[in-house]
């Protein structure tokens, strides 16, 4: 099944897109252009940004490279960053209550939740709690 609308992504997708040593690259990759050659797009909560490009730069020890993803990110036309008011705080917070899920982990099902979209990610604690309240995906099962 290929999305060609809208989906939530959370870290761990562009982390593997801007790693091209990790394993799950190449799929994730596939995937990624798989969506946006079809008109598709991503919507993720605006932590994103530092969650990914830390975790680039923790990873591979290249603060360039850190930075490169973040520039990439914010020029990105594919990606849609949401910011995270009182509102989707609130509404993230209750979710990791209710789901028993980290902080940020929260913050992108609630994106996910409040735009009606399904979850991509490769965390499984993500895939499996998350799945009660909005669709959830890997690259290798959209």
């Amino acid at each position: 099944m290929t999305i060609t609308s809208e989906v939530a992504v959370d870290a761990s997708i562009w982390v593997d897109l801007s790693i091209p040593s990790d394993p799950r690259h190449t799929v994730t990759r596939q995937w990624f252009n798989g969506l946006v050659s079809n008109g598709g797009s991503v919507v993720a909560p605006s932590i994103l940004l530092a969650e990914v490009a830390g975790a680039v730069s923790r990873q591979t020890g290249r603060l360039r490279l850190g930075h490169q993803v973040l520039s990439s990110l914010l020029t990105n036309r594919s990606v849609r960053l949401i910011p995270v008011d009182a509102i989707l705080a609130e509404a993230a917070a209750e979710l990791a209550v209710d789901l028993r899920l980290r902080g940020a982990d929260a913050v992108y099902v609630a994106v996910a939740q409040r735009f009606g979209v399904p979850l991509v990610t490769w965390d499984q604690e993500q895939l499996q709690r998350a799945a009660a309240v909005v669709a959830t995906r890997t690259p290798a099962t959209v």
